[in-house]
């Protein structure tokens, strides 16, 4: 038990250490993946969504978090569509509940919509 204790006390500092100076982070669950992912890729606005970071409605930085803190809503998702998965984000914009909805394709994230309730 004791050398149990010490192993894990162990590889949560050299852990904590190697994310600290690399940036790297260790995402095992499936929202934290998702959101890794979509992060990874270069973004493309709709029409829609690029109208409103125009007209300064929406900025780019709020979007940004989306992909950062969100909640992925995997009931509300298509992870199975080809070419391109789609995820619905759920994230809170200027106090009120917004929703996102991203296309995923090999190359390429897709914003194409935003709900503001």
């Amino acid at each position: 038990m004791i050398g149990l204790t010490i192993g894990i006390l162990f590889l949560t500092l050299f852990l904590k250490k190697k994310t600290s100076e690399t940036g790297t982070s260790f995402c095992y669950f499936p929202n934290c993946r998702v959101l890794k992912e979509l992060r990874s890729k270069p973004f493309e606005y709709s029409d829609t969504i690029s109208q409103l970071v125009s007209n300064k409605q929406l900025d780019s930085t709020e979007i940004a978090l989306f992909f950062r803190e969100g909640d992925v809503n995997f009931k509300e998702s298509d992870t199975k569509a080809t070419p391109c998965t789609s995820y619905l984000i759920e994230y809170e914009v200027k106090g009120k509940e917004a929703s996102l909805q991203v296309y995923n394709c090999e190359a390429i994230v897709r914003i194409e919509q935003i709900h503001i309730k």
